[in-house]
């Protein structure tokens, strides 16, 4: 059996790390597989990795309101993409069980 490690790690919250200022943002060094890379290079290759595409559409308002409000500091963008994902996956799942579903009771 594996022995499970006994070290304490200590609890730590978003209130215990320290603000990001601009200034932060403004000293970072975009790297692109270890290589210095310039603000293009890094967008090209993080769109890429996790396969995103920029898209621009249109939203009725109480919708964004209304993933704003529950993302407080999140993202709410990431809610919304989030939200889509699983609807498409249950109307996959969905499908799927209706075709075993009249699979099985052909038989």
């Amino acid at each position: 059996m594996k022995q499970t490690s006994t070290t304490k790690t200590p609890v730590i919250s978003d209130d215990d790390a320290p603000k990001l200022t601009q200034a932060d943002f403004d000293g970072a060094r975009m790297r692109v597989a270890g290589r210095d890379a310039n603000r293009a290079q890094w967008q090209t290759a993080v769109r890429a990795r996790v396969g995103k595409l920029r898209v621009n559409i249109m939203l009725d308002a109480p919708i964004v309101e209304h993933f704003k409000a529950l993302a407080g500091n999140r993202g709410y963008q990431t809610l919304i993409n989030d939200s889509l994902r699983r609807v498409i996956e249950t109307g996959h799942l969905e499908a799927d069980l209706r075709r075993v579903i009249r699979e099985e009771l052909s038989h």
